[in-house]
């Protein structure tokens, strides 16, 4: 429909206003940029995280000395909580922990322990007797394995079994715990003490002994040469050859200048509202206005990225020796240059370096509006699933850019920006690579590609998948691996491989190839969907996951089962989700002994039946909720969040991941329930766009003659409603998690979360391959 760009450019320019309105009204803000401590020798210093430049209570009271040498010592000092940890050739340490070492004594409680042996295997100790070993992943009680704990959760199992039968540099990390009144898997039972009291887990370096953060006993220390055990939780920690200090959330670097030790804040800094603040004497501030638009120190690294992005793209168009039309060319030139400057920005932010070194949110902002914009104007044929996905991306820009300008902090401003970035390289690389793709592509009646290097790519695909996920089992956790989520492109691949197959399975002629083949064919998607099952129960803490798949599982079978005129396995597939309503609406009736009883995750029913006999562990649910109340019909500030734009983000900051899985509830307390009810049609104008154009896809393959035609045309129908089902899963799980209809599950909302690698490696790639179906289907 013609009129589908237009009013969608109109819909952006006014999201764009209200983006550009949030930067212009975001009071000034002040930081600290250098930390300077003034400390004779022999004298200490009392600190806290205030005067640190950390945001009041945030992190521990801290003491910090200097010996008659001269040398800087820092410690602990009471019992205040928050990390307090040390950086030393990219290895951090925190306090309460050390280093095992053959000889050591530790101590919890009433109860010893002495390492009597430390190898490339493992450290072996002895306690009353026995004789444990511990190599990082696996615990031995004199040669022979425990028994799994009673409550120990599926997934812990299966890492435990994994472990017994892999080469040990493929066994996935788990800890050593002590406490609890029953020794059992991975556990030592220490009589008085709830674990985890103390833990021994694997670290680049070593194997790392720490306390437990709220165990009731301190755990005591004695090295080889020492006869008394002493504190491990109050020991001083050395300066002079530590690089960075983390105290709370705020990172600083250090740098030694004779008598004077200067800290510089690198991350999650306090914001002050002027200049006048009280400090100790011994501590001075040199002081920072927070940039908006500030350049960052090396500006030159996206530049330089895009240059190069934006030469070797020209070069390729050059190389096909064809003439272009303008119209192809500038969409390929925008997006490698928008693609080189996303990955610049987000080289930047992965630096890790000082607050300078980042660019403003404005220059951020000035990107995604770039990939915005080219999303919205590079397709020759805009449908209503792009239209609406390009307005989605808008309004989460503006929800997380208003978070970050209302947090007391500086590092809050960085999930928007990190955003941003993987908007800009994401749609650069899609809509660029399309452009590029559609100029160089081969005249109109020349055969597509042959099926067999179609499945080649495809095999490719899973193969990068499944070895992505490796990686995280072994290296990473529920969070990821080096700051992205495999999961979400084994997701993308997953959708492919299981559209093939069923584009295969759906055609009218049998599919060609040996039986090898069609077995392989069936294979690569089951095999990528119990690897995805497997990463879910051992990495990940709750079973969103499982869910999700089940979702999309679900979605592709009535799907196919639509398709091929299956009407009865329609009705019961229908009838299934119905059923599984009900199954919800059932579970707020149950007991909690009950729930209790399940041994499937019952900690999270508990919470969610009755949050408020768990305040604890319920606070997401229950901040959550109540953000949500305070918004109401019309948002916190009764004019749509139009009045607070670029202000405080009140309370509703304080939901632990209000960024990701809680952003509906911020976006609810600052907007209103009206704006949700529109951002609710806007997201089922794009699960009901994609359908559309895969509807329009089924149809187009009935009428060619052309097997590889129409298999392309069912595979993109089969793609796009996968694509569908995964999105729908996500909105799903986090409108029922901030609404509190299901049990509290990690999923991001799509579009609206902060979610990096979900934005980069699955909505851009749909987005770009709705953007390819329609003007495919135009051509036809």
């Amino acid at each position: 429909m013609k009129a589908w760009r237009p009013l969608a450019a109109l819909a952006l320019a006014g999201l764009c206003a209200l983006q550009l309105l949030a930067v212009l009204r975001a009071p000034a803000a002040w930081m600290p940029s250098r930390i300077t401590l003034t400390l004779a020798r022999g004298a200490m210093l009392d600190l806290d995280s205030a005067m640190l430049g950390a945001a009041p209570g945030s992190g521990p009271q801290l003491r910090l000395r200097r010996d008659p040498d001269g040398a800087w010592w820092l410690a602990r000092s009471g019992a205040g909580s928050g990390l307090l940890a040390l950086e030393r050739d990219g290895v951090r340490r925190r306090s309460g922990s050390a280093l095992v070492a053959a000889g050591q004594r530790f101590q919890l409680g009433a109860t010893a322990f002495t390492i009597d042996a430390l190898d490339g295997t493992g450290a072996t100790f002895i306690r009353k007797g026995s004789r444990w070993h511990y190599d990082g992943a696996t615990l031995l009680r004199d040669g022979a394995l425990q028994a799994a704990c009673p409550e120990a959760r599926l997934g812990t199992r299966v890492a435990a079994a994994w472990n017994r039968v892999v080469p040990a540099a493929l066994t996935l990390a788990r800890p050593l715990v002590f406490g609890g009144n029953l020794d059992c898997g991975n556990r030592i039972a220490v009589a008085g003490l709830a674990a985890p009291a103390a833990t021994i887990a694997r670290a680049r370096d070593g194997l790392v002994l720490a306390a437990g953060a709220d165990a009731l006993a301190p755990l005591l220390l004695a090295d080889g040469a020492a006869t008394t055990p002493a504190s491990l939780a109050g020991r001083e920690q050395r300066l002079d050859d530590a690089t960075a200090l983390v105290s709370g959330r705020t990172r600083l670097l250090i740098e030694r200048n004779g008598d004077l030790l200067h800290l510089q804040p690198a991350s999650h800094v306090a914001l002050y509202a002027d200049t006048q603040v009280r400090l100790a004497p011994g501590v001075s501030w040199e002081w920072t206005r927070r940039g908006l638009w500030q350049l960052p120190d090396r500006a030159g690294v996206p530049a330089a990225i895009a240059a190069a992005a934006l030469l070797a793209t020209a070069a390729l168009l050059c190389a096909g020796r064809r003439r272009h039309r303008l119209r192809d060319l500038l969409p390929a030139l925008a997006g490698a240059a928008l693609a080189g400057c996303g990955l610049g920005l987000l080289w930047l932010q992965r630096g890790g370096g000082s607050l300078g070194a980042l660019p403003g949110a404005g220059i951020s902002l000035l990107a995604a509006w770039g990939a915005l914009w080219l999303a919205l104007w590079a397709p020759r044929r805009l449908p209503l699933a792009l239209g609406a996905g390009v307005l989605l991306l808008a309004v989460g820009l503006l929800a997380q850019l208003e978070l970050g300008l209302g947090a007391p902090e500086s590092s809050w401003l960085r999930y928007f920006q990190k955003t941003a970035a993987a908007l800009a390289l994401g749609i650069g690389c899609s809509a660029g690579a399309g452009a590029m793709l559609l100029a160089l592509r081969p005249p109109r009646h020349s055969a597509p590609l042959p099926q067999a290097r179609i499945e080649a790519l495809l095999v490719l695909l899973a193969g990068a998948a499944l070895a992505a996920l490796l990686v995280q089992v072994v290296f990473g956790d529920e969070t990821g691996v080096f700051d992205l989520q495999p999961v979400e492109f084994a997701k993308l691949a997953l959708a492919a491989l299981s559209a093939h197959c069923l584009a295969l399975a759906a055609g009218a002629q049998p599919a060609p190839g040996s039986l090898w083949m069609r077995s392989l064919r069936l294979a690569a998607p089951a095999l990528l969907f119990m690897a995805l099952l497997g990463v879910a129960l051992v990495q990940v803490d709750d079973y969103s996951p499982l869910v999700l798949l089940g979702v999309w599982g679900g979605a592709m079978a009535l799907a196919h089962a639509l398709a091929t005129r299956q009407r009865l396995a329609a009705v019961l597939l229908v009838a299934g989700a119905g059923g599984a309503v009900l199954a919800v609406a059932a579970l707020r009736g149950a007991g909690p002994g009950e729930v209790a009883q399940w041994n499937f995750y019952a900690d999270r029913f508990l919470v969610w039946l009755d949050p408020g006999t768990h305040p604890h562990t319920g606070q997401q649910l229950l901040l959550g909720a109540r953000a949500v109340a305070e918004g109401g019909w019309l948002g916190a500030d009764h004019l749509f969040g139009l009045a607070a734009l670029g202000q405080d983000a009140g309370a509703a900051r304080h939901i632990p991941a209000v960024q990701d899985d809680f952003a509906p509830s911020f976006f609810l307390n600052r907007h209103g329930l009206a704006a949700a009810l529109a951002l609710w049609l806007l997201q089922a104008a794009f699960v009901g766009g994609l359908l559309a154009v895969a509807l329009r896809c089924w149809q187009a393959q009935a009428g060619t003659r052309d097997f590889r035609r129409a298999w392309l045309a069912r595979f993109r129908c089969f793609l796009l409603c996968g694509g569908a089902a995964f999105v729908f899963g996500h909105l799903l799980l986090s409108w029922g998690t901030n609404l509190a209809i299901f049990p509290v599950m990690g999923q991001p909302m799509s579009f609206l979360s902060a979610g990096g690698s979900h934005l980069l490696f699955f909505i851009c790639p749909l987005l770009a391959l709705t953007a390819a179906s329609a003007q495919s289907l135009e051509e036809t």
